[in-house]
């Protein structure tokens, strides 16, 4: 029934709301009683080995210090407790609505699910040493060297499940048909999380990344719906909902930080969702603000690097235009634009093509 797959992508997304709404007052306050910021702002050198004093400077305009990080606990925290709620409902009470409304599955979420986790798990520990001061802890978290390898791990098995566990060798071009790419369709897949991985920066102003992670999930979902995986739609709301949730307390001024515990785990999630609807050349429509930012970063470092002079003042992209003087919730609210219109013709293409 149409009406029962709807329920079961929007009630779940409001429960998410609700319980990240719910569960925010004791995560804030355990944020802020243990002062779980960063101490000093900014970054001391660049990917060129030049001081980022622009960027420095933007980082302490934006509150980074005295800010909590950590803040993508709301989001995954809210998803996954969704999750096994309705999933005790369907064991719990007998009824075919009550099972139906379980959308934890094998074939559908249980990969995603893996990512969100991992991506959470890592990405805690990370941001746990970035803001601590203990002898003996990681000052600025996690090297950028042990977060790769933890991302081509994950990009790794969920390309052995892909290759082996669902027989898949090839991805969807639009308009076209089926790429077969056998055995490069492993190295594909992990440059790919590799990628959207790196588009966690765009976590830099207050509300920017959780508007723009929500319109892209909001997206999957649509997407998944209509290729009638409904339990990967599922899944994909109750990220949006929990991504809703934190974006309520993240807009300025920002009550705490997506970081990486949240960045990680949304953009290994993405990497999987995109795989499981075979829409993964749509990422660039879809994710679009991901891959200007990454885009963006890789023109600069290029171009500082071969010509010896930049493109932008201060990349990513999103900080340029801070640096050129636009306010930083005039950037997040074009970027949220942009983010849901390009959401909405990538969900069109994939339905279309």
């Amino acid at each position: 029934m149409v009406e029962l797959s709807v329920l079961k992508v929007l009630l779940p997304a409001l429960t998410a709301f609700f319980i990240g709404i719910a569960i925010t007052p004791a995560v804030s306050h355990y944020l802020y009683k243990y002062k779980l910021w960063r101490k000093r702002a900014g970054k001391s050198v660049s990917f060129t080995g030049e001081k980022k004093l622009i960027y420095n400077e933007l980082e302490s305009r934006a509150r980074e210090v005295g800010t909590p990080r950590m803040g993508g606990i709301i989001v995954w925290g809210a998803a996954s407790l969704t999750i096994l709620l309705f999933y005790l409902i369907s064991e719990m009470f007998l009824g075919d609505v009550a099972e139906k409304m379980n959308f934890l599955s094998r074939n559908q979420t249980w990969l995603a699910l893996f990512t969100l986790l991992l991506g959470a798990g890592v990405g805690l520990v990370d941001d746990y040493f970035d803001v601590s001061e203990k002898k003996g802890y990681l000052p600025g978290g996690l090297s950028l060297g042990k977060r790769l390898i933890v991302v081509f791990f994950a990009g790794a098995v969920g390309a052995w499940w892909f290759y082996e566990k669902l027989g898949v060798e090839g991805i969807h071009v639009p308009f076209v048909g089926e790429w077969v790419m056998g055995f490069f369709f492993i190295p594909f897949f992990i440059a790919v999380m590799l990628a959207l991985y790196a588009g966690g920066i765009i976590d830099g102003i207050d509300g920017l990344s959780g508007g723009v992670f929500a319109a892209i999930f909001a997206a999957y979902a649509g997407v998944a719906f209509f290729q009638n995986q409904i339990d990967l739609a599922a899944f994909c709301s109750v990220v949006t909902g929990g991504l809703l949730a934190f974006l309520w307390f993240n807009i300025p001024p920002a009550r705490f930080y997506l970081s990486e515990t949240g960045t990680m785990s949304l953009t290994l999630t993405l990497a999987i969702v995109a795989f499981l609807t075979n829409s993964v050349l749509l990422l660039p429509i879809i994710a679009f603000p991901l891959f200007a930012t990454v885009l963006s970063t890789v023109i600069q470092v290029g171009s500082k690097k071969i010509f010896g002079k930049k493109v932008f003042i201060v990349a990513p992209i999103h900080h340029h235009f801070e640096a050129k003087g636009w306010p930083a919730y005039k950037v997040t609210m074009r970027y949220w634009v942009i983010a849901a219109v390009m959401a909405a013709l990538g969900m069109i293409i994939a339905l279309i093509s």
